[in-house]
């Protein structure tokens, strides 16, 4: 690994990162704020089921207390991904986890946009869920605090109760209560086999797993149409807006034309981990990291994927269009992409 390898991976992480944020701002500001939490929780809820129990193996914690590796397994994986968290163990029964500000879900002034009952939701579709996932449905999760709330952290502690808890139960919340101050000497440590390497890439991946998920879920709760109308001009919002920086931290020139839109598009596409190769103005992609693993994938979720790109395209120069020649989740061997002067409408 590379500093320019590195810094192309935090470019990549900070483009998927603004996108997801963007989704659920446009979900509050041009649908409701319950349509904002129904999405965060299909996000959340999917992530849950399809990463929990393989990460707590991957982190070395499947053998802990089921209070104290639910703890553990949002310490680290969070703090993976550059998310601010803190934790404390009490006993094996109960373990703390907080979210000190600023939150990097809500990055920037964000946060103020995000009702109680957003944050909520993703409580509910994961932290809730661990002790049942794990087999130990006595455990659930109390909530002490939600940033977005005013509260100065979200936090709160995994309990194993005495008696299973009802669904509605799995989480609570307890304001009057306040965790413990962290010590960092006494806080989880990544097993050996996580390199440097490894954990930068896991960095990455965070960000871009919560698009995987949120793009689908999309689709399904509200159908292909308002999807791709509410994330495709959320995916153009964000290009424009991240396009510079985004451009800046893969080491590419923010100009030079169509060619070096097309420059742009390859060091993207290889920062992302996709197999790419550019020809002038024309850039092939032969693998889709970002919907990797993504089961009967919608033809909606490239066109909302692909929005960034034009979004960043409009931002670049907005005398020029993107044309999609080859769609590689319809069949063909690659993405293909070519760069070109806007045609004149006659």
């Amino acid at each position: 690994m590379t500093a320019t390898d590195e810094r192309g991976w935090d470019a990549v992480a900070e483009w998927y990162h603004g996108y997801f944020t963007g989704m659920v701002l446009s979900a509050i500001g041009r649908r409701s704020a319950r349509a904002a939490a129904d999405l965060v929780f299909a996000v959340f809820r999917r992530q849950h089921r399809e990463m929990f129990l393989p990460g707590l193996k991957k982190l070395g914690l499947d053998g802990l207390p089921p209070a104290v590796a639910a703890a553990q397994y949002h310490y680290l994986s969070n703090a993976i991904g550059g998310v601010s968290v803190e934790y404390a163990y009490e006993s094996d029964r109960k373990a703390w986890v907080r979210y000190p500000p600023p939150r990097w879900m809500w990055q920037g002034t964000a946060i103020c946009a995000v009702p109680g009952e957003v944050s909520r939701a993703m409580l509910n579709a994961w932290h809730g869920e661990n002790g049942a996932t794990l087999g130990h449905p006595n455990v659930g999760m109390v909530c002490t605090g939600q940033t977005v709330e005013g509260d100065p952290g979200l936090e709160g502690y995994f309990l194993e109760y005495d008696a299973p808890l009802a669904p509605e139960d799995r989480v609570r919340f307890a304001r009057h209560e306040t965790m413990p101050d962290f010590d960092p000497a006494r806080a989880p440590v990544l097993p050996a086999d996580w390199t440097r390497t490894r954990q930068r890439k896991a960095h990455r991946n965070y960000a871009i797993a919560y698009v995987r998920t949120a793009i689908p879920a999309a689709i399904q709760l509200w159908g292909a149409d308002e999807a791709v109308a509410l994330l495709g001009l959320t995916g153009r919002l964000v290009g424009m807006q991240l396009y510079h920086q985004t451009a800046a931290g893969l080491g590419v020139a923010s100009s030079g034309g169509a060619e070096g839109f097309a420059a742009f598009l390859h060091a993207l596409a290889l920062a992302q981990g996709d197999t790419a190769e550019r020809s002038g103005t024309t850039v092939r992609q032969s693998s889709w990291q970002s919907m990797r693993g993504v089961a009967d994938l919608h033809p909606a979720a490239f066109v909302c994927w692909n929005a960034l790109l034009e979004g960043a395209l409009a931002a670049h120069d907005r005398r020029l269009q993107l044309e999609v020649t080859g769609r590689l989740d319809l069949g063909d061997p690659a993405f293909v992409w070519q760069i070109g002067p806007k045609r004149r409408i006659a």
